[in-house]
């Protein structure tokens, strides 16, 4: 398959947001030499990313006790989003795979097609294993720092105030 935008492998990957914590914007970035794209997502499609990462490097190592875990530690640095932050496409699919033969963790993207006439935008973002629990830590930090959640009924707070239904 051919994609629109095809990182193999990325130099940076990550995952960030713009705004306050209850109007950011999800956005995921990737770069390859000068070559910088970010894609706008939504919060839960970010943080279905971040677990699944995780998964899936639970599953590869389970399934293949010769791979070494990496020291994912020393793989965390300054994951913010690198400017200007203009989205190539709103992302509608996330899919994740490994490629064995490479030990490569394989992201494909694909976007929202807004001219009926022409293909689907489309990315594929390769990153070597041992970022991946990196990437996935950074995710879950990212998801965390939204609004916090009321412990009676669940909803997220507003820092102006919380109507909680359980209260009433």
């Amino acid at each position: 398959m051919k994609y629109t935008y095809d990182f193999d492998p990325a130099a940076y990957l990550t995952a960030g947001t713009v705004g306050k914590p209850g109007q950011r914007t999800f956005y995921i970035q990737a770069r390859r030499g000068r070559e910088l794209v970010s894609f706008l997502t939504e919060k839960e499609q970010v943080r279905a990313l971040g677990i699944a990462l995780d998964r899936l490097g639970d599953e590869i190592l389970g399934s293949n006790p010769l791979l070494s875990p990496k020291d994912d530690d020393l793989l965390i640095r300054d994951m913010s989003l690198i400017e200007p932050i203009e989205p190539a496409f709103r992302v509608s699919q996330l899919g994740l795979g490994y490629d064995a033969d490479r030990d490569l963790c394989v992201i494909i993207m694909q976007g929202i097609n807004e001219d009926e006439d022409e293909e689907s935008p489309s990315a594929r973002i390769c990153i070597p294993r041992d970022q991946m629990r990196g990437l996935s830590k950074h995710i879950v930090q990212l998801v965390a720092g939204g609004r916090k959640v009321c412990g009676n009924c669940g909803r997220p707070q507003d820092p102006e105030g919380h109507f909680c239904p359980q209260m009433n």
